[in-house]
């Protein structure tokens, strides 16, 4: 039996484990349903940031269908990492940063900017601002692109021409001095080509102790309770079914595999979860007002940059819009195909604060089933309405390029599908240190928890809380 069980080697899980097994008096063993990146095919994949391996022939992603919007009603793949590092070892790069007015606008004991600064400069080494902000001797990298050529160099020249200023460090913000809107040079956890992910970066240096157990290609089904307790987990991997026993659990699966885990597993709304047969553990409201990052895409006709990130650089505005000029198309992002014309370099216009709410449901008691997932963006006019307005300003900025109307999309930035919240806050799911509410011995940390999404793409926020939350759950 294991002191503590973490389900999932994702970004937060990956955290958690190096962080909570360097007490070797602590036996820590983690579940991962993807591949260990002991496969060179694995690890090309997870390690080249200069795509993302997420076409059809990717290994290392599991994908599910959401619903973007209800009228009409407009479907779209969102992807997931299913490896080791999870999709923190798939994404592009950014590492920008929660705001201070998130943090202290979720008005949560011990979540405060003060409180979460010590963990973010803890979790990089930045090689642009060391010292101050930031922090210069942790395992994941950070850095920003100098020199702009292409697309990116032509959407910064646009933007400044706009009236727009140049921002020196989006990560720059303290409570005294906030980051001003602007265009500036995207954190990015890469390092002359490969993508440091906390999978790299904290996981795997930690997987010789003794201590630490990394189970890889094995899924979890459900959890396990001995009364009001966790105290383990159903599993199936390569071996056939199995059954893992641990005083302390911990499910870091992301936003979607952990809401889905929870509510198999009996801990949800109880009227879903009852209308398919799962016998309810704890009443509550997981799954129920998900937030992520609305997205508007424009293709443009700029050159296409080869060689480089997907994104460089963006342009933040005062209403909370961000125009990313991602460096080429889709497919050529995803797959390395260079031979589609019309797949071009596009600007994605995204609200960083959308009022528009979404939901996980449980269809089904069957683990390989996955949950409903419906985004609602369009359910607030304000929105639709922003969007409207950043897409105009896109135009702008793209001087006569943009080469068709707006499309929907996602940011795949899921979060609050368990959420942190206060003593008596309706919302909850957890407690302010990531304790399930009604249920001992368990634990949920990763995207889920967060009880408002941040106004930047939320990995390195996600990072940052699994490195408070170790201090929790040890």
């Amino acid at each position: 039996m294991a002191d503590v069980l973490i389900i999932g080697a994702g970004s937060a899980g990956s955290v958690l484990a190096e962080r909570l097994s360097a007490d070797e008096r602590t036996t820590v063993t983690v579940v991962e349903a993807g591949p260990a990146p002991t496969d060179p095919r694995v690890r090309r994949q997870i390690t080249d940031a200069l795509r993302l391996p997420l076409g059809e022939a990717s290994g290392v992603v599991r994908r599910y269908t959401a619903v973007l919007t209800e009228e009409p009603r407009r479907l779209a793949q969102i992807m997931r990492g299913a490896v080791v590092g999870g999709s923190g070892a798939v994404n592009g790069g950014y590492f920008c940063r929660a705001l201070p007015a998130d943090l202290d606008g979720w008005a949560l004991p011990g979540w405060s900017w003060r409180d979460a600064l010590p963990h973010f400069t803890a979790i990089e080494r930045d090689l642009d601002f060391p010292g101050g902000l930031h922090g210069d001797r942790g395992p994941i990298t950070v850095r920003r692109v100098a020199e702009f050529d292409g697309c990116t160099a032509s959407f910064v020249r646009s933007a400044q021409d706009a009236g727009f200023a140049w921002v020196e460090d989006l990560n720059g913000s303290s409570p005294q001095a906030p980051v001003p809107p602007g265009v500036g040079a995207v954190p990015l956890n890469i390092d002359r080509g490969t993508r440091v992910g906390p999978g790299g970066a904290f996981l795997e240096p930690a997987m010789g102790r003794p201590n630490l157990t990394v189970l890889t290609d094995t899924r979890v089904l459900r959890l396990r309770f001995d009364g009001p307790r966790a105290v383990g987990a159903e599993c199936i991997g390569p071996d056939g079914p199995a059954v893992l026993d641990a005083d302390r659990v911990v499910v870091s699966a992301g936003a979607l595999g952990s809401a889905h885990l929870l509510m198999l597993s009996g801990i949800g709304p109880a009227a879903p979860l009852s209308a398919v047969g799962v016998r309810v553990v704890a009443d509550l409201p997981v799954g129920v007002d998900t937030v992520d990052h609305p997205e508007w895409v424009l293709p443009v006709s700029w050159s296409a940059t080869h060689g480089v990130p997907p994104l460089e650089a963006v342009l933040t505005t005062e209403d909370g819009i961000e125009i990313r000029p991602y460096t080429a198309g889709f497919g050529a992002m995803t797959s390395e195909r260079r031979d589609d014309p019309t797949d071009r370099p596009h600007l994605g216009v995204t609200l960083m604060r959308p009022a528009s709410r979404g939901r996980v449901t449980l269809v089904s008691a069957d683990p390989f089933v996955d949950p409903l997932v419906e985004q609602r963006y369009d359910t607030a006019p304000a929105d639709v309405e922003l969007l409207r307005r950043g897409a105009d300003l896109a135009t702008e900025i793209a001087g006569g390029t943009v080469q068709s109307e707006p499309s929907w999309a996602t940011s795949q930035h899921l979060c609050g599908s368990a959420r942190m919240g206060r003593d008596g806050d309706p919302a909850a799911v957890l407690d302010s240190r990531c304790r399930v509410l009604g249920v001992d011995g368990l634990w949920v940390v990763d995207g889920s928890i967060l009880p408002a999404i941040p106004s930047r793409g939320p990995h390195a926020t996600i990072v940052m809380a699994a490195h408070r939350a170790a201090e929790f759950i040890s």
